[in-house]
């Protein structure tokens, strides 16, 4: 399948502040992908840039293979962006904001009254078309927001932090309405909401302090291979064991439902029972060894682990 975003290389900065350092991915055509970091770590940025809102010191972006930079109007044309607490005018009725939007895109006057039905009833917003902006819930306010986005029919959807202070029913109305566009629209998320990006998003991409850490979260944690050990003895003698035998990459201490037990992580193709009678072999009292299900959490926090300490070192 064809890629829909191509961004390579990009770096911006705010002052003496490095934003983006750097950030390579690309996003295949009705893929949907979620940007996960923390608040600061760089996401605004970058999905103000792809929309055409800032521009990079370096790199290039592609929405559709046009180059955002170099024709600007071509690319946000293929864009629905809904930044975070998107600006509304209150003073506006429903339908009226959408009529407005679409003929600020430039969808003629005859389609626009069937650009904004769809959107209308894709959003379930035909009830409160006659209503102004001001009186909504912010959970119709986000509906809104992402129907003038969808207006164009837009082969590429933006959403930075879609879910924001909304209450658990609206979350997962949005929710729900994103996942429904898989494989019809391209849709980029972010979020540093990590439960949400889980439940949305088919590939996880994590950012930190403007670094990509990973474009694929998910596949690293299906592909992490880890054990929770519990064997009686000195921790010291036990961690300094474990570290020496073949096809064991990791092992730390870790608290396990209040007592102390080990984490290792194995090489792919190290057989696990070969790791477990190295270890009694040893001497050790072996009492549990079970495999540890990675999560999107397990895999963040070592990633931005390892970051940090790569960061500390190299200071």
């Amino acid at each position: 399948m064809a890629d829909c975003v191509v961004v390579d290389r990009l770096l911006k900065r705010y002052g003496r502040r490095l934003a983006v350092r750097g950030v390579s991915f690309a996003i295949e055509e009705g893929e949907i992908v979620g940007l996960l970091g923390p608040n600061g770590s760089g996401k605004s940025t970058i999905l103000r840039i792809l929309g055409g809102y800032l521009s990079p010191i370096a790199g290039t972006v592609r929405i559709a293979g046009i180059d955002v930079t170099a024709d600007s109007l071509a690319a946000r044309n293929r864009i629905g962006y809904v930044a975070e607490d998107a600006p509304l005018y209150d003073g506006m009725r429903v339908g009226e904001f959408l009529y407005f939007m679409a003929a600020i895109k430039g969808v003629p006057g005859r389609a626009a009254r069937g650009a904004v039905t769809a959107a209308a009833e894709r959003l379930d917003l035909c009830k409160v078309l006659g209503m102004p902006i001001g009186k909504l819930s912010r959970g119709y306010r986000q509906r809104v927001a992402i129907a003038q986005a969808l207006i164009t029919d837009p082969p590429l959807l933006i959403l930075d932090e879609p879910t924001n202070a909304l209450d658990a029913y609206q979350v997962i109305a949005v929710r729900t309405l994103i996942r429904s566009l898989a494989g019809r629209r391209t849709v980029l998320v972010a979020s540093h909401v990590l439960s949400e990006i889980e439940r949305i998003a088919s590939r996880v991409m994590i950012l930190v302090d403007g670094r990509l850490l990973t474009t694929d979260a998910m596949r690293e944690a299906c592909h992490a291979w880890q054990f929770r050990l519990r064997i009686g003895g000195s921790a010291p003698a036990i961690l300094a064991g474990l570290r020496g035998i073949p096809g064991i990459v990791a092992a730390a201490t870790e608290l396990s439902e209040g007592a102390e037990s080990y984490r290792i992580e194995l090489a792919p193709t190290q057989p696990v029972a070969e790791v477990a009678r190295a270890i009694v072999g040893q001497g050790f009292a072996l009492s549990e060894l079970t495999q540890i299900k990675p999560d999107l959490e397990g895999v963040f926090l070592d990633l931005t682990r390892r970051a940090a300490s790569v960061e500390a070192e190299a200071a």
